[in-house]
């Protein structure tokens, strides 16, 4: 800011009256200073001793001196100001009552009866200060300092947007704590869901759906109840190979060169039908020898049929054995040697007793095998996914379904057919 000059000193000195004539009078040379004009002097005489030293004054009127100079301000203006003032007011008073407000809902939950009175009469506080300007402005009684007015509605704003926003922080807090603990929950809650699974999981594969077979007389079997242990031990099969996926990932195997080992010339549509081929050689394993009376234990020309009764009640009797409690009792047992053969001991004892069942049935039971290549029929067949079906690949011409594995054999008993599981794929023909 430049300081204050002589020239400009004198020439704001005109604007006022008092002091119009003692400045006239310098023109004649013989009159007194004023009191005003010896002030700027002394003002003057002491800015140019101190330039002397590389120093400056600068002399700011004070807000007295500025009402003298403008004895008479604009009433417009004024009344423009004091309406300005009048609006920050109102809006501070509005944020005040926003504030109020985010603190009454806070105190709502957790219920805080103090913090929600002290909410209540800050509200109503300002309400009254809203209708008490309200009440002056339209009497026309409005004694604002537009200033004053102005820097204190500022204040008063800002300190209520941050009560509004500690409310906020606040807020957010207590929902991530609720978060937190909520997520805590679902992890328990997730825990016990995977134990009670486990659990339950662990009782059906002790007894499953086969107490159905407790009270059970001979001359009621039928197809249902083969059905019933034939799904009973697939799924000891799947168990078994999700077992050994697995334990082939730990040790590095490379899955798609053990899948292609088994079946070479299949092209799987996901990863994840990669197990169809392990199923398929643990299914071909388990059933090898099915269809003959000893299972292929004993490596007999033509073993003779036991009888369907006493195999009716072996099969009752495994229910509840432990297969491990086999081979340490009596391992040159049937049963133990073929435990041994299969080496799966759970497994094993599932398609014993599939064996025993059959072989109690009326009509007799064996297993058929689908070759590969084959059209697919739904009366013998059945797909074991059917995004094998689709392939981006085929756009036009005719599409053949063929059989590129059999997953799980089928069962013929009498003239009934159980479906084989097969894995198929669309083979495209010429028009």
């Amino acid at each position: 800011m430049d300081p204050i000059g002589p020239k400009s000193m004198f020439t704001r000195s005109r604007s006022c009256n008092s002091t119009s004539s003692s400045i006239n009078s310098n023109n004649n040379g013989g009159s007194h200073r004023s009191k005003l004009s010896r002030t700027f002097h002394k003002v003057i005489n002491f800015r140019n001793s101190d330039n002397k030293h590389g120093m400056g004054a600068c002399v700011f009127p004070s807000q007295h001196k500025f009402e003298c100079y403008n004895p008479n301000p604009d009433p417009k203006f004024k009344h423009k100001a004091i309406l300005e003032a009048l609006l920050a007011k109102i809006f501070a008073s509005v944020t005040s009552i926003k504030a109020a407000y985010a603190e009454l809902q806070m105190a709502q939950n957790p219920y805080n009866n103090d913090a929600i009175q002290a909410a209540d009469e800050a509200i109503v506080e300002q309400l009254r200060a809203l209708s008490e300007l309200k009440r002056k402005f339209l009497k026309k009684e409005l004694d604002l300092s537009p200033q004053v007015t102005l820097m204190l509605a500022e204040i008063q704003e800002q300190q209520s947007l941050m009560r509004t926003y500690e409310i906020t922080i606040k807020k957010l807090e207590s929902d991530v704590e609720t978060k937190d603990s909520m997520i805590v929950s679902f992890h328990k809650q997730f825990k016990d869901c995977v134990e009670i699974n486990k659990s339950l999981e662990k009782k059906l594969n002790a007894s499953g759906p086969l107490y159905v077979f407790d009270n059970l007389k001979l001359s009621r079997l039928n197809v249902s109840h083969f059905i019933e242990v034939l799904h009973k031990a697939l799924r000891s099969v799947r168990s078994f190979v999700k077992l050994m996926v697995k334990e082939m990932e730990l040790a590095n195997w490379d899955l798609n060169e053990a899948a292609k080992a088994i079946e070479p010339k299949a092209l799987f549509i996901k990863e994840s039908h990669r197990c169809f081929a392990f199923e398929s050689v643990v299914c071909k394993t388990m059933l090898q020898s099915f269809n003959l009376f000893d299972y292929g234990v004993n490596k007999e020309l033509n073993p003779k049929k036991p009888d369907p009764e006493q195999c009716f009640i072996e099969f009752k009797r495994l229910k509840s054995v432990n297969p491990r409690s086999i081979l340490a009792l009596n391992p040159n047992s049937l049963l133990g040697k073929f435990i041994r053969a299969k080496y799966f001991d759970l497994m094993a004892k599932r398609f014993w007793m599939l064996h025993r069942l059959g072989l109690s049935m009326v009509e007799p039971v064996s297993v058929f095998e689908v070759k590969r290549n084959c059209r697919f029929s739904e009366v013998y067949m059945e797909n074991v996914s059917e995004e094998s079906l689709f392939s981006g690949e085929i756009n036009d011409g005719n599409v053949d379904i063929r059989v590129v594995f059999t997953v799980v054999p089928g069962f013929k008993i009498g003239k009934t057919v159980i479906q084989s599981q097969v894995y198929l794929s669309p083979v495209i023909t010429p028009p």
